[in-house]
Parts: structure tokens; C-alpha cells; sequence
């Protein structure tokens, strides 16, 4: 474990490298470019605004601050496990000529979601401040819940991206996954509003903590929920070093995959 470990630390530049050309590559034939990061989350918010507010008579004061919370955080969730799901099998030429450790590959698409989910934090500021809402002094506990979504997704992508060498399905699998969890947690609806005997729904999503968590220090001047953001992180911290030890242990049956 800590030889691998070593290694990949030895292999930060290879890191660094695939997080810019993910960067790159994600706007390269588009003519707004990275402004993209900025006109997507705005986009989604104009469509669920107008869907669930309008349409559907849904969504009470400040919808639109919810929505865009909501939306970019789940932008990150679904975009990291989308992409990091790839990860290896996206690079099984170089994998198959060079050795290096296969972890590498979701970590980095990981980093470069968590740079996109920078630029929808400037989008969800710019709602604030049209709304006049001023996030009071709890907003200190967001680098907690960036870290806690963080090694979330490190954990969902170092899993998915090793079962997808040997079950290539799962590609079409997630799609209709993080569609169940995107209406099962409270992104574009308020929690509250489920009956009382499924309330365990958004108790013990973590999505659902992680979201509520930003809208709680943002929007309603409260603490979030920081026994569900520690629990969350410490199982997500556990499952990562498990992953690496199985990487470390396990990664020859990726070549022959591969």
C-alpha cells in the first residue's frame, strides 16, 4: 500500500497533466468555450425553474437560489460519475504500453470536475446577490462540505471506474442510476415534502446531506448537518483507502481486461 501510494505521488505530474487535458478537452470544438461553466448551471436552473415553478405551481421564496444550489452541486455528482466511470477504459492505449497506477485516471476526472464546480459557485454567488440573500457566518463550514463531497466522489469513482474495465455495461447502467438519484434526493424539490414514512430517504442519501448542507449555510442562515457531513466523509474516507489497498493488490487484472 504505501509503495503505491509512493508511486502515485511520483506520478503527480501525470496528474496534473490529465486534469488540464480534461479541461481542455471538455470545451474543444465549442465556440463559447469555457464560459460553458458558467451558461450551463444557468441554463439548467431556467428549465426547472420554469418546469416546477411555473408549470407545476411548485417551489415557494427564492426558488431560484434552491435550484441552482442544488443543480451545481448535483452538476458535479453526476458529471464525476459519469466520466470517472471511463476513466481507465478511456485510456487502455497508454495503460497497456506504460505502468503507472490506475487510480490516477478517476482521481484526475474527479480534480477536474471539482475545477468546473469552482466556476458554478461564482453562478450560485451571482444568484445571492440578485436575491439580496447574505449567507451569514455559517458559510465558514463550506470547505467542510467541498471536502466532504470531494472524497464522496473519490471514493464512487475509484469503484466505478475498476468495475467498468470488467463489466462494460455499467455505462448505460449509471445513466438510469443517477437519474433515480437525482429525483430521490432533494434537488429540485424541498425534503420536507416527502410523506413521514419515507423521510429516510434524504436522511440517509448522502447526496441529499451534502446538498442540503450547502443550502442550509447559504440560503437559511443554519448549520448544516454536520453529523450526517462527518459521517458521510469518514465511510467515504474508509471506502477510498479500501479501493486503493484492492488498486494496489488487484490492478494486473485491469491490464488483462484491458
Amino acid at each position: 500500500m504505501n509503495t503505491y501510494i509512493t508511486e502515485m505521488i511520483k506520478r503527480k505530474d501525470l496528474l496534473f497533466y490529465l486534469v488540464k487535458s480534461g479541461l481542455k478537452a471538455e470545451n474543444r470544438n465549442s465556440y463559447l468555450g469555457y464560459f460553458w461553466w458558467l451558461l450551463d448551471p444557468l441554463l439548467n436552473v431556467v428549465v426547472y425553474y420554469l418546469l416546477v415553478h411555473f408549470i407545476l405551481g411548485r417551489g415557494g421564496e427564492n426558488f431560484a437560489v434552491f435550484l441552482v444550489i442544488g443543480l451545481v452541486a448535483w452538476r458535479w455528482i453526476s458529471t464525476t460519475v459519469n466520466t470517472s466511470s471511463k476513466a481507465i477504459t478511456k485510456y487502455a492505449s497508454i495503460i497497456n504500453q506504460v505502468y503507472m497506477p490506475k487510480s490516477i485516471f478517476p482521481l484526475a476526472f474527479t480534480f477536474t470536475q471539482l475545477f468546473n464546480f469552482g466556476f458554478g459557485i461564482i453562478v450560485i454567488a451571482l444568484f445571492l446577490i440578485f436575491y439580496g440573500i447574505m449567507p451569514g457566518w455559517q458559510i465558514v463550514f463550506l470547505p467542510l462540505i467541498i471536502i466532504v463531497q470531494l472524497i464522496f466522489l473519490i471514493a464512487v469513482g475509484f469503484i466505478l471506474a475498476y468495475v467498468t474495465v470488467f463489466v462494460r455495461d455499467m455505462d448505460h447502467l449509471l445513466s438510469h442510476v443517477t437519474r433515480v438519484l437525482f429525483y430521490s434526493s432533494p434537488i429540485i424539490w424541498e425534503g420536507g415534502r416527502l410523506p413521514a414514512e419515507y423521510s429516510w430517504v434524504v436522511d440517509v442519501n448522502p447526496v441529499a446531506i451534502i446538498i442540503t448542507s450547502y443550502r442550509d449555510i447559504l440560503m437559511y442562515h443554519s448549520l448544516p448537518n454536520i453529523t450526517g457531513l462527518v459521517f458521510t466523509g469518514i465511510i467515504s474516507l474508509i471506502v477510498a483507502v479500501l479501493a486503493l489497498i484492492f488498486y494496489s493488490k488487484n490492478e494486473h487484472k485491469i491490464i488483462k481486461a484491458l
